[in-house]
């Protein structure tokens, strides 16, 4: 490989809206884009870290110039996984080496990522913790989505009503719920059953990580989603068996390699796959975008939370997200 020039620079993405999850309130993101140039060409990468494990935007910057040296005198994707890792920075330089490799052989990333085609998907569209009278209106603005991923703060009683008022409101669309790690599991029983009787089809990480074990034994009717519990490729062995779903996000895993990796690995284990996001731009959505061919289910729904896109940007339309290679790849 020859030699590449990195640079690393630290933004701010504004929220609209402040929005809300269990424990945690965001009204901005601080995001580290990186682009890597050998001269002729270049290729950019957005990585946006992962708030619970400390995975912020000065931790991010530190590990891509603990590693500058060895990826300036020029490093392909799978070295990088070896001097780098898992987490927004090394998202951020992998992303960019995707990028690279495609503008250097005038070729998509998706064909680089060995796809026939890169298609529109269905995405969720995620409401943030409100009261259920303002979640229920929130979903029927989302007129055009075919599927709701509901955010709820483990308060029992509050998050059923909150699903409740969001299925009366929208009895067409598909729905699933994301618990943010916020409930124990003497609680699952009356939380799974209501979400039954709502049609819920799906529950992401319902206790936190670390108590994965308390799932032992516990047959749930609707699939679990493992997401705080999943952040690697050495993490889908474990899981096997306590969830039937993976949330694969590359700022979690350290990009769109570890990312590809992880999906055909939960394939061999039983696994379905999932793609989901931090917040943040449609340049960290491209990538993942190319992930969500594989994938059973799709929340790429980040960019529609911020105050301003780039340009160009993901296109929402008709309850599916879709993108080209102007947003991120090689244009011929």
């Amino acid at each position: 490989m020859p030699a590449l020039k990195l640079e690393a620079r630290r933004e701010t993405l504004r929220l609209a809206a402040p929005f809300r999850i269990s424990g945690h309130v965001f009204e901005n993101c601080d995001v580290i884009v990186a682009t890597l140039s050998d001269g002729m060409h270049e290729g950019r990468g957005e990585g946006g870290g992962v708030y619970y494990l400390g995975d912020d935007a000065d931790h991010m910057l530190a590990e891509i110039e603990a590693a500058r040296g060895v990826i300036e005198a020029g490093i392909d994707r799978e070295a990088l996984l070896e001097a780098m890792p898992a987490g927004g920075g090394r998202n951020a330089i992998d992303c960019a080496l995707w990028e690279l490799e495609a503008r250097r052989k005038a070729v998509p990333t998706w064909q680089l990522a060995g796809l026939a085609q890169a298609l529109p998907v269905v995405t969720t569209f995620t409401l943030g913790a409100d009261t259920p009278e303002a979640m229920a209106a929130g979903a029927v603005r989302y007129c055009d989505a075919k599927a709701i991923k509901i955010k709820l703060t483990g308060d029992l009683d509050l998050d059923i009503a909150r699903v409740r008022a969001i299925r009366e409101a929208r009895g067409d669309v598909w729905l699933m719920v994301d618990a943010n790690q916020g409930f124990a599991v003497g609680e699952l029983d009356p939380l799974v059953s209501a979400l039954v009787d709502c049609r819920v089809s799906l529950l992401e990480q319902p206790l936190a990580r670390g108590r994965e074990g308390d799932l032992e034994g516990f047959e749930s009717p609707i699939p679990l989603a493992a997401d705080e519990s999943a952040l690697t490729s050495a993490d889908v062995e474990a899981l096997a068996g306590r969830f039937s779903v993976f949330n694969i996000k590359l700022d979690k895993c350290g990009g769109l390699t570890e990312a590809l990796r992880i999906a055909h690995l939960c394939r061999e284990h039983g696994l379905q796959v999932m793609v989901g996001n931090m917040v943040g731009s449609s340049l960290a959505m491209a990538p993942a975008y190319i992930l969500a061919q594989l994938c059973d289910y799709v929340d790429l729904d980040g960019p529609t939370f911020l105050a301003k896109d780039r340009e160009p940007s993901l296109r929402y339309e008709d309850g599916m997200v879709s993108c080209g290679q102007d947003v991120w790849g090689y244009v011929a």
